[in-house]
């Protein structure tokens, strides 16, 4: 589990792309296109299949078994609901009890075997739902929703419990929501708001009241799934069917776990090929992995950072509260996709206007300036001492007459800009009243982004309640750090979809024939010595240095002059994680008593140390370069992910990397690169050239490649440092760990 309450279950070089990509190109299996059950290199799915949930929100049968009309009993108030929403989605009602006639003037099924029809959906209200489980699925229902809880939430026992159910319901067919799920999906949803609305995923009922209650700003949500337990049907299923839904403009999600993390990518490819935002508060951030790892890749990976890797990797919108949740979700439901990317503060004060400009440089956002020609002809409703680069300052007077639409309208009009934010920190009627109605009716005749902060604490003056509120066109926050936190997240949606290329139809179907050479070279549940592992480098076409691998000093003496001076001498055996530590490495040697002597020191440590050796590697020394570290550590959810970073004996007090989950293609890598803190020196700094970095994505795709075809029998893969040489030159794996699963 990953702290749930819930219990959720855990477990632009074309050469570059073609080494990702298997050789191939395009999202073929076989001559054909990639489809729905083709299987990735891992055997893994390629693409989410879509379960049919539509007779699990519609459904024209309900049976609710344990139904109950006493007062004060928990299962009255649920069947009370659940008979009230059976009727407003037009479904046929069943209760059933052994013992009752009626329930609610309903007349009652005994038993399960005795409903008159295959119903599409049954509500189990009983202490003990496994008994039940087995019963609907004899009875072929189409889905059952248990809220007992008691199970994974618990404990070992509890989680044995859900094995169980799982195994019943994975047997039957019957699709299951649920154990410790709540009414969330039947309560009763407006139908009178229009608009794109928002779908809502929580792993905890309550946690999702923020977004509901968005209705009663009108904002329109179309479903709610409340998933529980996760035994069966989990945050991937509705995600996919969803995305696939015509009236949904966005998915909000609260998330405590993931059952499946594969599976959650693969839904979030699909939202993401059609466009649909996905924004999720995912709790756990403090989280640190509890692996125990030999390699600094495994070290430097927390769960978390995982998280945000994957979430980054496939459009996922993170954001921290519900506040945001809300805020974010609702204006990429509602948005029209950007004209452009630049932003404009507007404002009747210079103050508020400089300090949410502030704000919104800090956030990413671009304020353009605004052309000469452009602030000539706001001057002229604008007093000319006032700023109207951008942010503009109108000074407060204009709003209150016919000047204050036209300076609107003279900002939305330039070809550069796409959004417009006004804040206004609280009511001055009648200026401000004047101001939020230019502001509607601004928004209505312009395909742009129009945003208001309404600032007030009190929140129910007219101009917010009726005019903001009333308007669909109009972005209304209450706080300006949400107002950026969603137009951020807007404006990189879009780019993101726009580009979005699926990793899923280029990653590689068949084994490569390096994946044959490296199987022999596999020791299961062994580290395999630097020597080893550099040679499963080879395997998959990773450079090395020039080296050999001797057991005598004459032997390094002569080693030394064919791989030629200077050179590295380094103790090379299975058991030896870091060698730096040890003392087990001599640099810069340049004459064969050096070499001779490093011999000798070298074995010496090792007996000292009691580590076992196969040899001494006499190496080419390689300098002149920037120092990265790559490597493959393996995630509970989400299976092998790739570290790239900046690398040496600093890599763990830098911990300056970025994580990729496979399959990824160029671009995935190079947005990793993009990330690092560190990416400057990549670049070249202080007389430095800049480095290879065609050759470090090369060697992040061949690491990946690596890690989709050995799978698990790769447990750890550490290249540190991997030498980046000079642009042109390519990149060397100067050391290397590698641990087999």
């Amino acid at each position: 589990m990953l702290g749930s309450t819930h219990g959720t279950l855990t477990t632009d070089s074309r050469r570059a792309r073609a080494i990702a990509c298997g050789e191939r190109s395009g999202p073929t299996v076989h001559g054909r296109p990639a489809q729905v059950g083709d299987l990735d290199v891992s055997g893994r799915p390629l693409h989410a299949d879509v379960p049919d949930l539509d007779r699990f929100f519609r459904p024209h049968s309900v049976a609710v078994i344990g139904a109950s009309d006493t007062e004060g009993r928990p299962r009255t108030g649920i069947t009370r609901q659940l008979a009230d929403w059976a009727e407003r989605v037009g479904a046929r009602l069943y209760p059933v009890h052994p013992s009752r006639p009626a329930v609610f003037g309903i007349p009652c099924v005994p038993s399960v075997a005795d409903l008159p029809e295959q119903v599409d959906l049954a509500v189990v209200l009983v202490g003990d739902p496994l008994p039940v489980v087995e019963e609907l699925a004899d009875a072929k229902a189409r889905f059952a929703v248990v809220f007992a809880s008691g199970f994974a939430e618990t404990g070992p026992e509890g989680e044995a419990a859900q094995r169980r159910l799982a195994a019943a319901v994975e047997r039957s067919g019957l699709r299951l929501l649920g154990p410790n799920t709540n009414l969330n999906a039947f309560e009763r949803f407006r139908d009178d708001l229009q608009g794109p609305a928002i779908a809502l995923i929580t792993q905890s009922g309550h946690q999702g009241r923020p977004v509901f209650a968005l209705q009663e700003l009108g904002i329109r949500l179309s479903h709610w799934a409340p998933t529980g337990n996760e035994a069966d049907l989990e945050t991937a299923d509705f995600l996919s069917y969803f995305a696939e839904r015509p009236e949904v403009g966005a998915i909000a999600c609260y998330l405590e776990g993931l059952k499946d993390g594969r599976s959650f990518l693969l839904a979030a490819d699909r939202a993401a090929r059609r466009g649909v935002p996905v924004v999720a508060v995912k709790v756990g951030r403090t989280e640190t992995g509890a692996r125990t790892a030999a390699s600094h890749t495994g070290k430097l990976t927390g769960a978390d950072a995982v998280v945000d890797a994957a979430f980054r990797q496939f459009g996922v919108i993170r954001v921290d509260g519900l506040d945001e949740l809300q805020d974010t979700a609702a204006l990429l439901a509602r948005a029209r996709p950007p004209r452009a990317d630049g932003v404009v503060v507007y404002s009747i004060s210079g103050g508020t206007g400089a300090h949410v400009a502030d704000l919104a440089t800090e956030a990413g956002l671009r304020l353009p300036v605004l052309s000469e020609a452009r602030q000539a002809r706001l001057h002229q409703w604008i007093p000319g001492y006032l700023n109207v680069a951008n942010p503009v300052d109108n000074g407060g007077h204009p709003v209150g007459d016919e000047r204050g639409r036209k300076i609107i309208d003279a900002i939305l009009d330039d070809p550069e800009v796409g959004v417009l934010i006004c804040p206004i920190t609280g009511p001055f009627p009648p200026l401000s009243d004047r101001l939020v109605r230019d502001l509607v009716d601004a928004a209505e005749r312009t395909d742009k982004l129009v945003c208001v902060v309404w600032g007030s604490p009190v929140g129910t003056e007219p101009a917010y309640r009726e005019v903001l509120l009333g308007s669909s066109r109009v972005a209304t926050f209450r706080t300006v750090g949400n107002c950026l936190t969603a137009v951020r997240a807007h404006l990189a949606h879009h780019r993101f979809t726009t580009a979005y290329r699926s990793p899923f139809d280029e990653a590689p179907r068949t084994p490569s024939p390096s994946y044959r050479k490296a199987q022999a070279l596999l020791r299961p549940g062994q580290q395999l010595s630097e020597h080893a592992a550099k040679q499963l480098l080879r395997a998959y076409g990773i450079r090395v240095p020039r080296e050999q691998l001797v057991t005598s000093a004459a032997a390094a003496v002569r080693a030394a002059g064919l791989v030629g001076y200077p050179v590295v001498m380094k103790a090379s055996g299975a058991r030896i994680a870091h060698k730096t530590e040890l003392g087990l490495v001599k640099i810069g040697l340049t004459s064969a008593s050096q070499v001779r002597d490093a011999y000798r020191e070298l074995t010496d440590i090792a007996r000292y140390e009691d580590v076992p050796l196969d040899g001494v590697l006499v190496c080419q020394m390689v300098e002149q370069g920037v120092e990265t570290v790559v490597g493959v550590s393996h995630d509970d959810l989400f299976g092998p992910t790739v570290t790239v970073g900046l690398g040496g004996v600093l890599v763990e007090v830098l911990r300056d990397t970025a994580v990729g989950i496979p399959p990824f293609g160029e671009e995935q890598a190079r947005d990793m690169l993009a990330g690092l803190r560190g990416r400057a020196l990549l670049d070249g700094v202080r007389g430095r050239p800049p480095a290879d970095l065609d050759a470090l994505v090369e060697v992040v795709l061949r690491v990946q490649r690596m890690a989709l075809e050995l799978g698990d029998r790769l447990a750890e893969l550490d290249i540190n440092p991997l030498m980046v040489l000079p642009q042109g030159q390519g990149a060397v794996a100067l050391d290397a760990l590698a641990v087999c699963g």
